[in-house]
């Protein structure tokens, strides 16, 4: 691609995407849109829609690291009824009910098989992206729609691996369909291996550089890297992808990973649906708009069935059932690979193949629309039926502590011991890396990066727990969380009476002096040492304590005018002689009355 191509993609992906979300619909329609605009059937600006896609492609492989960062090993162990038994489930009925419908057409049986099981594939980009967008990743449907894409992405290469096969009419004395199944257990194993004796250690090096561009740049080193070993060895390099991204869900390096990737995932998605739409023949829908309609219709109606029927026989809801058909419904991006790879193979004959594409791309620019339609029917059925099971399942911490030294730390513990789960971020690699030995849940990262607080899950945290060292990073991220996160409650460590000044200008009212309850508690025993009873010590350190939170809160009025507030902060010694000496007065009153 040269530099007017790029120029041309992004140029007309930007106004179309803010045209589509203007009118409050899905990004993943504008990005396709854009790719009409552009490619061979609109303005041809861009004619070579292969190139797009094959760069783009790389969108998906950082899609999938990034879910695999959200998966730790023993959840996704968790997931495997729903990844083996729902997924394998949905691609064996909606394979069977479409090859069945495709031969009642006329279309032999070996034609009608593969393109079965090409249809029966969902797009994991567009059903993850458009469920990303509508913050519906963590609810029963979306985890049941990524389980169901993560097993067809297993499957994909056993499937290619069959075509050949099927065309020489192998299949029952060929052994080659159980090599893929082998390479994925020894790219597990060799993985694993990796991840624990040299990613772990090669980020924490990074990591103590502190420089954020040669952490971005190991990022992607370990994406591509493992990506590009499952591809030599021919399996998904979305599959090796999401490998990494599993093993590395532990690390303390998790939140930081996905906040460099992010950007990169997002830009590379929305050029592989750009491609998509450039892929859209219109000549041939313009040629044959019946059979296409009545393909799309079809192909939708199958497998909204087949799935809701699969997801239901797996103990889903009615009303779940029905979303993730809804969900499903829509084909994949690897239809095309495997639709190419038949044709090439001599089992479908090239004019079937053309139509067959063009009737994935419609279903895949319908997809967003069909998520919505689903919605609109579920609220219908919601009013004629008000009981509903919740369906939203939240696992997120609700605290966030930004900074875990020492004061930090102990906030985390007292969490713990109320079995309150927490996220703690810490910048100091040697720091995290200390923590960790213990057991602590900390993960490496500046908390004043917007990208990291969200990967960090701040939209769903109830509390921000300020205790970083640092007083400029401590009050912008005080002032990034208040703009973007207003319904968050920060409480905040300062280290002075000016930070105490700052954080009050954002509008913080929870503050606390880091050595000030320890200097308060120090004063009072030493005037205990002196012969003052301990309660009266106790007393006069309260009378002290309650002068000075007034004072703050009186000179943070005009904290900005330096020659005034000397002036206050000398009357304040006057001040306070006075208020002790009433105060002995009233005390001397009272035990006379006595």
């Amino acid at each position: 691609m040269n530099l007017i191509t790029i120029t041309a993609l992004l140029g007309f992906a930007i106004v179309a995407v803010i045209l589509t979300r203007k009118a409050k619909l899905s990004s993943v329609l504008g990005y396709l849109a854009a790719g009409v605009a552009i490619g061979p059937w609109g303005l041809r600006l861009v004619t070579n829609a292969d190139s797009v896609l094959h760069v783009a492609e790389f969108g998906i492989v950082l899609l999938l690291f990034v879910i695999g960062l959200e998966l730790k090993p023993q959840r996704l162990w968790v997931m495997r009824r729903n990844v083996f038994g729902l997924g394998g489930a949905q691609v064996l009925v909606s394979s069977v009910a479409l090859a069945l419908a495709m031969i009642a057409a006329g279309i032999p049986w070996l034609t009608a098989v593969i393109v079965a099981l090409g249809l029966s594939f969902c797009s994991t980009a567009l059903v993850l992206q458009v469920l990303a967008e509508r913050d519906e990743l963590n609810t029963t449907v979306g985890r049941a729609a990524f389980s169901v894409a993560l097993f067809q992405d297993l499957a994909a290469m056993p499937t290619l691996a069959v075509l050949p096969l099927l065309a020489a009419g192998q299949i029952a004395t060929d052994s080659r369909p159980w090599l893929a199944g082998a390479k994925v257990v020894g790219l597990l194993v060799g993985a694993v291996l990796a991840g624990r004796y040299l990613l772990r250690p090669l980020l924490r090096l990074v990591a103590q550089t502190q420089v954020r561009e040669a952490f971005t740049a190991a990022a992607l080193l370990i994406v591509l890297g493992m990506a590009s070993l499952a591809d030599a060895i021919g399996l998904s390099m979305a599959l090796g992808a999401f490998i990494a991204g599993v093993l590395l869900a532990d690390s303390e390096y998790r939140h930081e990973l996905e906040a460099d990737i992010d950007p990169f995932r997002g830009l590379l998605l929305g050029l592989f649906f750009v491609g998509v739409g450039m892929t859209a023949n219109l000549g041939l829908f313009a040629a044959t708009p019946l059979r296409i309609v009545t393909g799309v219709l079809a192909m939708l109606a199958i497998k909204w069935l087949t799935s809701a029927i699969t997801a239901k026989a797996f103990g889903n809801s009615t009303a779940h059932a029905r979303r993730l058909g809804w969900v499903l419904a829509p084909g994949g991006e690897f239809a095309f690979v495997i639709f190419l790879a038949a044709s090439g193979e001599g089992i479908l004959p090239a004019g079937l193949r053309d139509q067959l594409m063009l009737i994935v791309t419609v279903s895949m620019v319908l997809g967003p629309f069909l998520i919505m339609l689903g919605d609109r029917l579920e609220r219908y059925w919601e009013i004629q039926q008000p009981q509903r099971e919740p369906d939203v399942v939240d696992d997120a911490p609700k605290v966030i502590i930004a900074g875990f030294g020492r004061f930090g730390q102990i906030i985390g513990r007292v969490l713990l011991t109320q079995r309150i789960a927490f996220t703690a971020l810490e910048v100091s690699p040697a720091q995290v890396d200390f923590v960790r030995r213990f057991g602590s849940r900390i993960y490496y990262g500046d908390a004043s990066r917007l990208d990291l607080l969200r990967a960090a899950g701040i939209e769903r945290a109830q509390v921000l727990a300020l205790a970083m060292d640092d007083v400029e990073a401590s009050v912008r991220t005080a002032e990034l969380v208040r703009r973007h996160f207003p319904q968050v409650r920060i409480l905040a460590r300062v280290r002075n009476r000016q930070h105490a000044y700052k954080m009050l200008d954002l509008g913080i009212t929870c503050i606390v002096r880091e050595t000030l309850h320890s200097s308060l508690e120090l004063a009072g025993n030493v005037l205990a040492s002196l012969g003052i009873e301990p309660a009266e010590a106790r007393r006069r350190v309260a009378v002290f304590q309650a002068f000075d939170e007034r004072k703050l809160q009186e000179q943070h009025a005009f904290h900005s005018d330096e020659p005034r507030l000397l002036q206050s902060a000398r009357e304040t010694a006057r001040e306070l002689e006075q208020l002790f000496d009433q105060d002995l007065r009233e005390q001397q009153t009272t035990t006379d009355r006595r």
